[in-house]
């Protein structure tokens, strides 16, 4: 029977919207399970975790690269984006709310289209402050997160840096507004197969792509600065080699589904290594195999 107060339907229209909402928090809850433990508070005294790292017997190289000439990479100019720039500003200011005042990372924050690096089902949310789902189990991070990891790497316009877990491709762009040596590594095929092109049609031309295992990095380089998107049990050995005398790495290290620490490794001109404990942070484990990673 219809209801003559027309009562019924509104109801359900409700309903569905609670229903929508609470599924949409869910999603979002997630992806900060994932990723968001901390803000930009003191970091921890102490010698972090995982040096004492062994390698595993079996190696997996990584697939041939892609990239251009360094002659393109020095005349290199970072791609400029109009569309939806004031929800970039307004995504800025809650990072600044954070506490992070950098103006080189905030004014790049606002400069990089992170809609771009999202999935069509989450477009409207593109600049929320949370993690998204890009597929695979994978997320594109907190903006937050990569505004704060970017900065602590500290990096110049000659550096060379390293990315472990290339995901969408929206760390690589953010690190491309900082120097165009910028070398990114994807475990998970079809993500790397459509990052490497996005990266392309996108105009951040100089970000060198590759399908592999990130535990052992870029063989036969070293490189000024590293970042790891992914937590590891402990610090692969192959990143601390080939991190350069001087330079310094952002990872985070723990245990899935658990707290994990947001580390800074630093080598020192002498090649002695030291680490401190930044933040508390929650982020996807780093994957060695998966059905996905062929």
């Amino acid at each position: 029977m219809a209801d003559p107060e027309g009562k019924t339907d509104a109801g359900s229209k409700r309903g569905r919207a609670r229903i929508g909402l609470v599924l949409f928090a869910f999603i979002v809850l997630a992806g900060l399970w994932f990723h968001t433990g901390g803000r930009f508070g003191p970091a921890s005294s102490g010698t972090g975790q995982g040096l004492a790292a062994t390698r595993p017997a079996a190696q997996s190289k990584p697939t041939p690269t892609t990239g251009i000439t360094t002659e393109a990479a020095r005349r290199w100019q970072p791609p400029k984006f109009t569309e939806r720039r004031r929800e970039r500003d307004a995504m800025v200011s809650a990072i600044r709310r954070y506490g992070l005042k950098d103006k080189a990372v905030l004014a790049t924050m606002a400069a990089v289209p992170r809609h771009e690096f999202v999935t069509k089902r989450y477009l409207s949310s593109a600049y929320r402050d949370t993690p998204l789902p890009i597929g695979y189990g994978q997320t594109i991070s907190q903006p937050y997160m990569v505004a704060a990891m970017t900065w602590y790497l500290k990096l110049k316009s000659g550096s060379r840096v390293l990315e472990i877990g290339t995901g969408s491709g929206y760390q690589a762009a953010v690190l491309t507004h900082f120097t165009p040596h910028v070398y990114t590594i994807e475990i998970v095929k079809p993500l790397a197969d459509a990052v490497a092109k996005r990266l392309k049609r996108l105009g951040y031309s100089t970000v060198k792509t590759r399908h592999g295992d990130g535990y052992y990095g870029w063989e036969g380089m070293t490189f000024d600065a590293i970042i790891v998107t992914c937590a590891a049990g402990q610090i692969p050995p192959p990143l601390l080699k080939q991190l350069a005398p001087g330079g310094r790495m952002v990872i985070p290290v723990g245990r899935a589904f658990s707290t994990q620490w947001l580390i800074l490794v630093e080598k020192d001109k002498e090649g002695v290594i030291t680490s401190r404990n930044l933040m508390g942070v929650r982020f996807v484990p780093l994957v060695r195999k998966s059905k996905y990673s062929r």
